[in-house]
């Protein structure tokens, strides 16, 4: 192969933009990564020239275009927009195309296509939700050489010693859509690399020569913050459906979690199975839960190897505390005679050397989260290994290497709605709008069924409370299906754990039902006597008849004053008093609500007292004008104090 020429290299996003407007003719077709890898400042510099040029066609493929919060209007934007400003930094560059997009003001020769999206963001947005592509993670490379991708710009980090290139947060799609491109025969994407220093450089397989790229902007400071995801509070039910999960997980096995308030739940119910397993035990005990006294939930001896497409803030947890350590090689006759336990010295310098406890596709998380990326010891930069996403969400080489790898996995994802029959929504409303995406679910349910001793463990709230009314996720049937149910294995609610895989109708509706909360389990018991799926004579366990928030709440208490269910397990990005007034802002919203709630709010508020004022002058709301602001000023003390009393 003759050597690729050496890159363009250019100071300016501007310049760069037209350098790819001059070597591209015709309408373009441009990928970028996902979430971090976007480079922002390069795409709006880009969208800048196209807007207004209807003989430049634009296509763009992407997912996960991160736009903070804009703030919205009354309390909701006191609250938020300092906290923005604060987080993201005022010269955060917003993308324009998004902002197009959220306004239904796109032009018409410009088009957006993601295959996944900012969760809920986007529901109102038509040209978003006429353009989503819905795909598998692993089928994203094929489609965009379906489409003719004829460039891809990506943000990069550069190594120390400034001869190499890393792709950092994001190694899933760049190698395998150029491969997928010039495999059909057409002509290598132009490739445009952004340089920024703040970007954690990892090393491995996921750095490239500077000649991969056929040019390489760097853009003088300051540089933008990376997109720091906030880190929400973990409620009573996500510690109960974390605490359940944990019980799955084995030790010297691998996993696998997605993002949000479910997967920080399980992650520090692992943690604390580690560090304090009386603790740990004295949890599940109060959940109810079989498993306490297994002595297979000791801490961990071997540890887990993590294989997600996603690196986030629990993995930083895990690898810190000592559960992520279990190193994997890409050597069949190492891992084999490590599996039968008889490694042997070159083995073992080997796992030593060049194993690696962490493999992902992309990462994401909070600005705490990048400063540990960037300031790891070098041993545990080395055993961090940034791969293709074939390569973690799939079976795509030696299958009997991968499942010596990925011995006893564990796939934890989250879903929206389960019905009674073992089917899964995740990803988007039955009207077919889009919340979020398919992403790399369906890729880890397939593979739990496909190595002989993984599970997929789907988790789900067991009810959602909006407009004021409490609505059950565990339902007989909906009109969107991301999991079908051939394909059912392990649920966990807050209630306990459904094991179906394999299991008949009748015994998916009776383990469904029993995880279910009490006030919905005869309606699915009713439907499904009448759709034939249950006999007349079935009875719930007396257990179940627990199963409401009431008693959870009682249960699991006493952990939260002691400090061992802390609402932010894993660090917060809200000072103390933004903590307080998170909770303060969700009890206003759900006793809002509905009219007669609301009437009843702000009559009670009209005599509240501000015994509060850190988190009124927080709000702006300490000498208040007007009667507009003086209400809310008393509703927010109403919300402070109600909300205090739910700890």
């Amino acid at each position: 192969m003759e050597p690729r020429p050496a890159p363009l290299t250019f100071d300016s996003v501007d310049t760069a933009a037209d350098f790819l407007l001059k070597r591209l003719a015709g309408p373009l077709h441009i990928g970028a990564p996902l979430g971090l890898g976007k480079p922002h400042r390069l795409l709006n510099a880009l969208y800048a020239r196209v807007e207004s040029d209807t003989s430049r066609p634009l296509h763009l493929y992407t997912a996960l275009s991160l736009d903070p919060p804009g703030g919205g209007k009354g309390l909701e934007g006191r609250f938020v927009k300092p906290f923005v400003e604060r987080h993201f930094g005022a010269d955060f560059p917003r993308l324009a195309y998004v902002q197009a997009l959220k306004r239904n003001a796109l032009p018409s020769h410009v088009e957006i296509e993601e295959f996944y999206l900012q969760s809920g963001a986007m529901l109102n947005s038509v040209p978003v939700q006429r353009r989503y592509a819905s795909l598998n993670y692993t089928h994203v490379a094929r489609a965009l050489a379906d489409r003719g991708l004829n460039a891809i710009v990506q943000k990069v980090a550069r190594s120390p010693d400034g001869s190499r290139l890393s792709l950092s947060c994001n190694t899933d799609l760049t190698f395998d859509a150029v491969d997928a491109v010039v495999a059909r025969g057409l002509p290598r994407p132009l490739l445009i690399a952004e340089v920024d220093p703040r970007l954690p450089w990892l090393g491995g397989s996921a750095t490239v020569a500077p000649d991969y790229f056929d040019a390489i902007v760097t853009p003088p400071g300051p540089y933008p913050r990376l997109f720091g995801l906030p880190r929400q509070p973990v409620t009573r039910a996500d510690y109960a459906i974390g605490f359940h999960a944990s019980t799955l997980v084995v030790d010297g096995g691998t996993l696998q979690i997605g993002i949000g308030a479910l997967a920080d739940a399980l992650c520090h119910a692992l943690v604390l199975r580690h560090v304090d397993n009386e603790a740990y035990r004295d949890v599940l005990r109060a959940l109810g839960s079989p498993r306490a006294d297994d002595d297979t939930l000791s801490p961990f001896e071997r540890g887990l190897y993590g294989c997600s497409e996603m690196i986030n803030e629990g993995f930083r947890k895990l690898v810190e505390v000592g559960v992520i350590k279990r190193r994997v090689v890409d050597d069949l006759a190492a891992m084999q005679r490590i599996e039968r336990g008889g490694p042997s010295a070159h083995d073992l310098a080997l796992l030593e050397q060049q194993g690696e406890f962490l493999h992902g596709a992309f990462y994401l998380g909070s600005p705490e989260f990048y400063a540990w990326m960037r300031d790891l010891p070098p041993d545990t930069r080395r055993a961090i290994g940034m791969r293709r996403v074939g390569e973690v969400n799939d079976l795509v080489g030696d299958i009997e290497l991968e499942r010596l790898q990925r011995r006893d996995a564990r796939f934890f994802n989250t879903c929206m709605m389960a019905t009674a029959l073992g089917a899964a929504t995740s990803d988007a409303l039955e009207d077919g709008r889009v919340v979020s995406g398919v992403g790399g679910q369906y890729n880890f349910v397939a593979m739990a069924h496909a190595l002989p001793d993984a599970r997929s463990v789907l988790m789900v709230r067991s009810v959602r409370e909006s407009g004021g009314r409490v609505t059950s996720n565990i339902v007989w049937n909906y009109g969107h299906t991301t999991i079908p149910r051939h394909l059912r294995d392990v649920y966990i609610s807050e209630y306990g754990i459904a094991d179906i895989r394999g299991r008949c109708d009748e015994d998916c509706v009776m383990a469904m039902v029993a995880i279910a909360d009490v006030r919905f389990q005869q309606g699915l018991i009713d439907v499904a006597r009448r759709e034939g799926k249950l006999r007349a004579d079935f009875a719930l366990p007396p257990a179940a008849s627990r199963n409401t928030p009431e008693r959870l709440a009682a249960a699991l208490r006493p952990f939260h004053t002691s400090g061992a269910l802390p609402d932010y397990p894993l660090g917060s990005d809200f000072t103390p008093v933004e903590q307080r007034l998170v909770k303060a802002l969700a009890w206003l919203k759900s006793n809002t609500a509905m009219r007669g709630a609301k009437l009843r709010t702000v009559w009670r508020a009209l005599g509240a007292k501000a015994l509060d004022r850190e988190a009124l002058e927080r709000m702006d709301l300490a000498s208040p004008q007007g009667f507009g602001e003086r209400l809310e000023a008393r509703l927010v003390s109403l919300a402070l104090v109600e909300s205090s009393r739910g700890s």
